[in-house]
């Protein structure tokens, strides 16, 4: 009687499982799937009832880096990351073996295969829409595995060391481009604003003695300096103050 109750008791405990909040699982009866359970406890029919447990959480795949050949025919490096989770827990349990590897495996090919249609320069600036064309390939054939991909992006592209090297050339010359292209439009600010000036002093001649006493007077402040102004420039500087009154009592 007591081993009987003994046994009773085990094969009780035996048939209790816990599922957590994460987790479902899948239940086979006789080996015929009957249903998903959990989460919460779960009791099983001994013997006859066996669980399979699938996870719902967000499951980070690295993608190895592998060599492909693009467009334009450069060998580059690449390697990747993909997001997905289960949905279905049913399909992924019967309609395939280990839906990890054939994530895996098919993120692998299909990386391959997508970048392989960019060129080097298109991969680069658009790296944000061929991850979109990469996630959308791997959706469409894990989704009868009961699996979905939320996101794949291109973590990490190595390129050879001859293709750096004319990248640099390249980027550099662009640089120097630039450079030569804003000289030459403060040349062009620059040399409108003399003609203006030139336009200006034309009209009034004593300007150019007025700017004249200007320039020695920056000089003398610099250095000391003895200046001696000719007769002749006195006389023009005394115009050209006499003009400035005139032109101070008209206003």
């Amino acid at each position: 009687m007591l081993t009987t109750i003994v046994i009773i008791v085990a094969l009780l405990f035996a048939s209790l499982r816990v599922v957590k909040e994460y987790d479902r699982g899948v239940i086979f009866f006789l080996g015929k799937c009957t249903g998903v359970r959990g989460p919460g406890l779960i009791i099983l029919v001994p013997i006859f009832e066996r669980m399979t447990k699938v996870t719902l959480r967000t499951i980070t795949m690295n993608i190895p880096s592998q060599k492909i050949i693009t467009k334009d025919n450069v060998s580059i490096d690449i390697a990747a990351v993909a997001y997905y989770h289960i949905v279905d827990p049913k399909k992924s349990v019967i309609a395939i073996e280990n839906v990890y590897d054939a994530v895996n495996q098919i993120s692998q090919t299909t990386v391959r295969n997508i970048v392989g249609k960019f060129s080097l320069d298109q991969l680069l600036s658009q790296t944000g829409d061929i991850n979109v064309q990469i996630k959308d390939v791997i959706d469409a054939h894990t989704e009868p595995w009961g699996a979905q991909v939320t996101a794949v992006e291109i973590k990490d592209i190595t390129l050879p060391e001859n293709m750096q090297r004319a990248m640099a050339k390249e980027a550099e010359a662009e640089r120097e481009r630039r450079a030569k292209i804003v000289a030459a439009e403060g040349e062009f600010q620059a040399s409108v604003k003399l003609g203006q000036a030139a336009d200006i002093i034309a009209q009034h001649p004593v300007a150019l003695q007025l700017r004249t006493l200007q320039t020695m007077s920056e000089i003398a402040t610099e250095k000391n300096s003895t200046i001696i102004f000719p007769a002749q420039f006195m006389t023009t500087v005394q115009e050209a103050i006499a003009t400035i009154r005139g032109d101070s009592k008209s206003k």
